[in-house]
């Protein structure tokens, strides 16, 4: 159960910051905080997705005041020679259109797709009225599917995948 919590909390930090790093921090932050304030024992997806949504906005405004210089550029190359199969291939494909995208999108496109809260669900979570949380999935949609066009996926697979029921 908790390792499950973990992974969605995972996926969702993924949504926000789509560098592994950062999503991995906000992951374990959240969750030590969490556990600080003792309630990580009960702490379900409302309230461990809400803890790493506000580490988010914490380090998306204090970004905005100090600006961050890597020590060493070659540590963020990424290893194109390892490639471990066709799955790894259609992942690398959605990186660069996902990572285009804002990070409000990528949020409200996680929520309601991948994690399939309803648009209700992720306005509260999110503080937005849900006829903006179910804009903004709309407009990432179009952008991936703009972006995804001349790619290997039909229009009827890239629908298929980028369609929710909410």
């Amino acid at each position: 159960m908790e390792r499950d919590l973990l992974q969605a909390g995972y996926r969702y930090a993924l949504s926000l910051r789509a560098a592994l790093a950062d999503a991995e921090d906000l992951v374990q932050d959240a969750w030590r905080r969490l556990h600080e304030a003792g309630r990580a024992a009960g702490a379900g997806k409302p309230l461990f997705f809400a803890a790493i949504r506000n580490l988010f906005i914490d380090r998306r405004r204090r970004e905005r005041l100090v600006a961050f210089a890597p020590l060493d550029a070659a540590a963020e190359a990424v290893d194109e020679g390892a490639d471990a199969g066709a799955g790894v291939l259609a992942a690398r494909d959605l990186e660069a259109p996902l990572a285009a995208l804002r990070a409000e999108e990528r949020e409200a496109l996680f929520l309601l797709v991948v994690e399939g809260w309803t648009a209700r669900e992720a306005a509260e979570l999110t503080g937005r009225p849900r006829g903006t949380v179910l804009s903004l999935a709309h407009r990432a949609r179009k952008k991936l599917r703009r972006a995804l066009a001349g790619g290997p996926a039909g229009d009827e697979d890239m629908d298929r995948c980028l369609t929710s029921t909410n």
